[in-house]
């Protein structure tokens, strides 16, 4: 299964809207979108999961990049997501403590 990318403006916050599989062979394209958005100055960023099938180490890997990649700007990268297999993965990588996760994007991106 491939990997969808949406991306919207909302509020100040650019969300990020992932449908598929982040896997070791689609996380590439998502940190590449992240590091596109850092480079054009966009610090607040919203990733919506809501429609991310599978989810592996590789793309909570480059999830915590992307928080590294936006804090060192004084950013903030928020996750939306309310699928309870996907909030177990962060509930046992300790990354619920991490990530600061949303019910929805409107949620996410209003600080």
């Amino acid at each position: 299964m491939d990997l969808t990318l949406a991306t919207r403006e909302l509020d100040s916050a650019t969300v990020v809207a992932v449908g598929g599989e982040i896997d070791v062979y689609t996380a590439p394209k998502l940190r590449d979108k992240i590091t596109e958005l850092v480079a054009q100055g966009r610090y607040d960023i919203v990733v919506d999961l809501e429609a991310v099938e599978f989810l592996d180490s590789t793309g909570l890997g480059v999830l915590v990049g992307g928080l590294k990649k936006v804090r060192a700007n004084q950013g903030m990268l928020r996750l939306v997501c309310t699928q309870e297999r996907l909030l177990k993965i962060f509930r046992i990588t300790g990354l619920a403590k991490v990530f600061d996760i949303h019910a929805s994007a409107e949620g996410a991106a209003t600080r």
